[in-house]
C-alpha cells in the first residue's frame, strides 16, 4: 500500500513511520512532508498514494488547506494532538482521527477500517469499462480510454484527447480542455491502442493527435518543430529522421 505522511515534527513522523513498518501490512512510504505548500506541490506532480496520514497543523498552516488546491483522491488518516477539529476532518476525506502520542493498537484499528472500506466499496468498475471500450472498438484500436482523476473515473473518447506526454517517470494526458489526467501505463502501450490516423509518436516524448497540432515551423538541421493545442511550455523538436515520415502522415 503507497502511503504519504503529512507531519512536521520530524520525532513525530518517524515515529508514525515506525509505527507503520510494524502492522502486518507491505506498507510503502512514498513522502513525509512538512507543509501545505509542500504536499500540494507533491499531490499536483505525482500520482495519488492510497492513503494519508496527516497532521492538522504544519509548519505553514492547517492542512485542510491542502483541500483547497488539490482534488485529494483517496482517503486520509488525520494525525493530531488537538481534539477539537474531528468534525472537519471527516468534510476532508477523513476516515479516522488518531490522537498523539499514537497506540499501535490504535493505529492497526485504523488500517483495517481502511481495508474494510475498501474492500466494501471496490466495485470492478475497470473491468466493466475496458469490455466496454474492446466492444466500442471495431478496428481493433481504441475508441475510448478509461482515466481516473482522484476517486473518479472518466471513459474519454479518443478523438477528445489532445496529446499524451512522459514526464518524471510518469505518462499524461492532456485533453482538449486542458484538463490533466496522470496515467500508470508506458506511452508505449498507449501507442499501440491508438489508431495510427489520428495518433502520432513524434518523438520519445510525446504522442499527439493530428487535430491537437497547432503550427509547424522548420528547424535547424532537417528538423521540425512542433506547436501544440494546447499549449506546452518547452520546444517539441521532431528529428530529421522523423521529420519525412511525420509529413507523409499530415497528408496522407
Amino acid at each position: 500500500m503507497k502511503v504519504l505522511i503529512v507531519e512536521d515534527e520530524k520525532p513525530a513522523a518517524d515515529k508514525l513511520l515506525r509505527a507503520l513498518m510494524k502492522t502486518s501490512g507491505e506498507i510503502e512510504v512514498l513522502s513525509i512532508l512538512e507543509s501545505v505548500q509542500d504536499t500540494v506541490h507533491w499531490l499536483g506532480n505525482n500520482p495519488c498514494p492510497q492513503l494519508i496520514f496527516m497532521d492538522i497543523q504544519v509548519a505553514d498552516g492547517l492542512s485542510f488547506q491542502i483541500f483547497e488546491h488539490n482534488n485529494v483522491g483517496c482517503p486520509v488518516i488525520f494525525v493530531t494532538a488537538f481534539d477539537n477539529y474531528w468534525q472537519t476532518s471527516f468534510e476532508h476525506n477523513g476516515i479516522d482521527y488518531l490522537l498523539k502520542p499514537i497506540r499501535q493498537e490504535k493505529l492497526e484499528a485504523a488500517l483495517n477500517k481502511y481495508h474494510n472500506l475498501k474492500q466494501h466499496f471496490s466495485v470492478d468498475y475497470s473491468s466493466l469499462m475496458y469490455k466496454r471500450q474492446i466492444t466500442e472498438s471495431s478496428n481493433g484500436f481504441k475508441k475510448r480510454l478509461l482515466v481516473k482523476k482522484g476517486v473518479d473515473y472518466f471513459s474519454l473518447k479518443t478523438d477528445e484527447i489532445a496529446y499524451f506526454y512522459a514526464t518524471h517517470k510518469v505518462v499524461c494526458l492532456l485533453d482538449k480542455n486542458g484538463q490533466k489526467f496522470i496515467l500508470d501505463r508506458s506511452l508505449s502501450d498507449i501507442e499501440n491502442e491508438m489508431d495510427p490516423k489520428l495518433f502520432y509518436r513524434i518523438n520519445r516524448k510525446y504522442l499527439v493527435n493530428m487535430n491537437a497540432i497547432r503550427r509547424i515551423k522548420t528547424y535547424p538541421k532537417s528538423k521540425l518543430m512542433v506547436e501544440l493545442n494546447p499549449a506546452v511550455q518547452e520546444d517539441i523538436v521532431i528529428s530529421s529522421e522523423v521529420a519525412t515520415d511525420f509529413k507523409h502522415w499530415l497528408g496522407s
